[in-house]
Order: structure tokens, then sequence, then C-alpha cells
């Protein structure tokens, strides 16, 4: 019997990736040079075809590296291989001495593995004994040995031609560089803690170092993810551009109300963080005794070299960008219920989040009205619009949260899917117009 009620997620069937349907192109072209040659059924060779499936890579330069790998163990086991059937050839005898034939395949197996680490090409060395075995197996139950090695060979070459082929052709692309795409950083990673995953990444910068715009929107500070993006809207408060070091855009709370907050909270005995900003430098202040909920997360997010965190008080009232009072799941429940009407009086909002790395503890986080994500998503577009009027906005949301790396994958490929349109999809839409 389980004890997790937590609901399980629906099934849903991955899409078919580009790898897996360039691969079957890859597999289709190299039985139809096949077909072309004439050869059918019982006479296709499976090895340019596997040698395909085992070429391509998700990446272009992982295909390159693999089908170098694949040509060298391919050649160097080639070289042995045939060397062994002109010894074979010479000394037909060989064939009636089995127990002998197989000690000289396994000093070839040999022979074709060190030969790879000599030529300082480890990854080559299991393909090169492969073909090697290939080539020498059924010897001496084969005809024309000589010719059936080189038609190996071809094969092999045929199916590394193919990967690299395939994996290289793109078909033609728009670039709709007029496109500013809002990503949230809770679909690209589970947390804040957390990298964004090696795949999504790589896909990420590549749209980044290409001309893509791209605006992170985070429930935090840009801490880690400043390092990697554009532009990161933090809960609608602030507009951080990591290219500039700078923030761009702060809603800060007004003065009389963060004093009558501070006021309020001293009052209650409440210990609490005030952000601000200061300097382009965002500064974390601690007020009251810590409780022990906080100083869980505070030793864990002190660490960060993103983050300064500052004894004594702000440096001015009128820099505040929000508050965040940390505790046990309750006590932030019953402290939101005394202070939700208040601050709407005060013109200030709240929310409560989860702390990721701290279960049963929370977080009460305290905005100016003014701070929320739409206002912040037009306020970034103002300032675009100011330097080119033509940019667009678009929104991509995953309809849940982080699960795992598919999920992030699926978010970056729809961005490029908007970014980067076939022009062929194109040509159709102007045609039903």
């Amino acid at each position: 019997m389980s004890l997790n009620n937590t609901p399980r997620e629906p099934f849903r069937l991955p899409r078919i990736g580009q790898r897996i349907t360039k691969t079957a192109l890859a597999v289709f072209l190299c039985l139809l040079v096949f077909h072309l040659r004439g050869i059918q059924g019982a006479a296709l060779s499976s090895e340019a075809c596997i040698t395909a499936i085992i070429c391509l890579q998700p990446y272009v330069r992982d295909t390159r590296e693999f089908s170098v790998n694949r040509v060298a163990g391919t050649l160097v086991g080639s070289f042995w291989g045939l060397l062994f059937l002109l010894i074979c050839l010479v000394f037909p005898q060989i064939g009636d001495y089995r127990l002998l034939l197989y000690v000289m395949m396994a000093v070839g197996v040999i022979v074709s593995l060190y030969t790879t680490v000599v030529m300082r090409m480890p990854d080559a060395s299991s393909l090169a004994a492969i073909v090697f075995i290939c080539i020498v197996i059924a010897f001496p139950e084969i005809e024309s040995p000589l010719e059936q090695a080189f038609y190996r060979i071809s094969d092999v070459l045929l199916g590394t031609f193919m990967a690299i082929a395939v994996n290289v052709f793109r078909l033609p692309r728009d670039k709709n560089r007029n496109l500013v795409f809002f990503l949230r950083t809770k679909d690209l990673a589970p947390n804040r803690f957390s990298q964004i995953p090696s795949a999504a990444l790589f896909r990420l910068n590549y749209l980044l170092n290409d001309g893509a715009r791209i605006c992170l929107m985070s429930e935090h500070a840009p801490a880690f993810f400043a390092l990697q993006m554009s532009q990161i809207v933090m809960d609608g408060a602030a507009i951080y551009d990591a290219n500039e070091n700078r923030y761009l855009y702060a809603e800060t709370i007004r003065p009389e109300n963060s004093i009558w907050l501070r006021d309020y909270l001293d009052k209650l005995g409440a210990s609490y963080f005030i952000y601000t900003i200061h300097n382009n430098k965002t500064c974390i202040f601690h007020q009251g005794r810590m409780n022990e909920a906080e100083k869980l997360v505070y030793d864990r997010m002190r660490r960060s070299p993103y983050r300064s965190y500052l004894d004594g008080e702000v440096y001015r009232n009128e820099e505040l960008v929000y508050f965040k009072i940390i505790d046990l799941d309750d006590n932030i429940q019953l402290l939101h219920q005394k202070l939700h009407h208040l601050l709407r009086d005060q013109n200030l909002r709240s929310v409560i989040r989860p702390q990721s790395d701290a279960p049963g503890v929370s977080g009460l986080y305290i905005y100016s009205t003014q701070a929320n994500n739409r206002r912040a998503q037009n306020k970034l577009m103002q300032m675009l619009h100011a330097k080119n009027p033509e940019l667009e906005d678009v929104r991509v949301f995953l309809p849940g949260t982080y699960q795992n790396e598919s999920d992030a994958m699926h978010l970056l490929n729809t961005v490029v899917n908007y970014y980067e349109p076939l022009k062929i999809k194109r040509w159709f839409k102007r045609k039903k117009q």
C-alpha cells in the first residue's frame, strides 16, 4: 500500500523528435541506394543501416565525432581483416585447424584494439574489433572473401555518409527576430537551486546566440539565471538585464507603505527579509531575530555568490522591492490571514510560496500592487519598442510546471517553431490569405 497520496500525472505519449525522424530518413536513404544498385531481399546488407543508426546523434557536432570514430574503426578493422584473409588465402591449410584459426582471430581482435589506442582514438576501438570479426568470422565458408570484405567497408562508409548528410541538412527557415519570448524559470528547472538541464541549456544558448529575444519570468531574484539570460522579470517587481548587468526597471514599495509594514511586523515580533536594489545590486537585509525555519533557508541561500546579505538598516526606504517572511507553513498561513486585508489598504499584495529547499516551510512575499508580471512585461515591451517598434511579444508557458527534462525541451522546441518557422509553412499561410 502506497503512502504517497500525490495524484499521478496523466500519461501522455512523447512526441516523435527530430532525431527519430532523421534516423529513419537515413536508413531509408541507405535502402534506397541498395534498391538503385539492384540489391534486394536476402542480398541486402544491414551494415549500412546499422552504421547510420549509430552515427546519427542529436547534434551535428556529435554526429561528426561518432562518424569519425566509426570511419576510423572501420578502416582499422578492415585493414587487419583483409590482411587476415590474405594470410588465410596464401596458407589455405589454416582453415583445417579450427583452434589455430580461432586463436588467430583473437589475436586479430587484440591488434585491432591496440591500433586504435596507438592512434589515440579509444572511442573507435570497439568498432574496429567488431568490423574485424564481421569480416573474418565466416572464413573459410565464404565465397570471394576479399570481395565480401570490400562490400562491407563500402556499406559502412555509405551509412556514415548518410548519417552526416541527413543531420547537416536543414530545411530553409525564416528568422522571426521581431518576437520577444516570455518564459517562466519554473518551466525550465525544478527550482531556483537547480541548473537548467544540459540539453535544454544548449538549445537555449543556441537561440540567444542566434539573436532570439528571450525574457525569463522568475519568482525570485535573478541569481543563477542571470548568467544565462538576456532579461529577467522578477515576479513583476523588477527587470534585470544580464547583458548590461543592471536593472532596467523596478516597481518599489512606496516609502509610507514600507514604513507602515515594518512597524506592523516589528509589533508582531516577526522577523523578515527586505529585498532592495542598490547600485544595480540585489541587497538583502534581515530584521528581527531569525527563527529556525529562516535559518534553515538562510544557511543555504547565503552560500550563493549571486546574493548579498547585509546586516543593519536598509539604505533607503524608497528602494525596497519586496518583503519576505519565512516560517513554518501553519505560522505563515496565520500571519497571512492577519495581513491580507490590511495589505490591500496599503496598496500591497502578498503571495505564499512553499520553500522547495525546506519541506514544511513557506515564504510570504509582499510586493507593491503595481508589481505584477503583466505590468512588467508591458514595461519591457515599451523599452524595446522605443528601439524597434515592430517587436511583438509571445508568451510560451507549459500547462503545468517542470516535471522532467523533456518538458523543458518541449517548451524550447515550441519557441524554435515560432522563431524559426519553415519557409514552406509561411508560403502556405500566404496562399490561404
